[in-house]
């Protein structure tokens, strides 16, 4: 009987931080609001492990990695344009998302696993001005809503 529970617990503990993965639907769209081109939402804040679902619910979008900004030792990805794609987040530390097609337009979002602070250079390579003024506002909400720290 010991053996059965002993058995039971580790096996418990190893699949543990599989049962709780999330799943996170992010959808493309042409508008949401007063804002045209847009992730919605446009900045998450998700568990390692977690997994986004980029969805392409208008046409003429993808999810991709944006050059430099991710952690490094990350594999970077790119979804085919109007179709859906799924990236589980492994590693800590922020991933910037834009749709190529869309990218001088604004559209990207911010992915940031862990509970960590943005690094400094998050913002450091060429990003276009629409992008980049985006990218700080959800920068800024990240903060907002970051767990407190001791």
């Amino acid at each position: 009987m010991f053996r059965v529970i002993a058995t039971s617990l580790l096996a418990a503990s190893l699949f543990s931080g599989v049962a709780f993965a999330e799943t996170i639907e992010v959808k493309m769209l042409n508008k949401s609001g007063e804002e045209k081109m847009v992730f919605e939402p446009d900045a998450v804040r998700v568990a390692p492990g977690d997994t986004v679902k980029f969805v392409a619910t208008d046409k003429g979008h993808n999810a991709m990695t944006v050059k430099g900004m991710a952690p490094d030792g990350t594999e970077d990805f790119k979804g085919k344009i109007s179709k859906e794609i799924e990236v589980t987040f492994d590693k800590e530390g922020y991933y910037g998302v834009e749709c190529q097609p869309h990218f001088a337009m604004g559209m990207v979002m911010t992915v940031a696993v862990g509970n960590g602070a943005a690094p400094d250079d998050f913002l450091a390579g060429r990003i276009p001005p629409k992008a980049k003024e985006r990218f700080e506002a959800q920068l800024q909400k990240l903060a907002e809503t970051a767990p407190a720290t001791n």
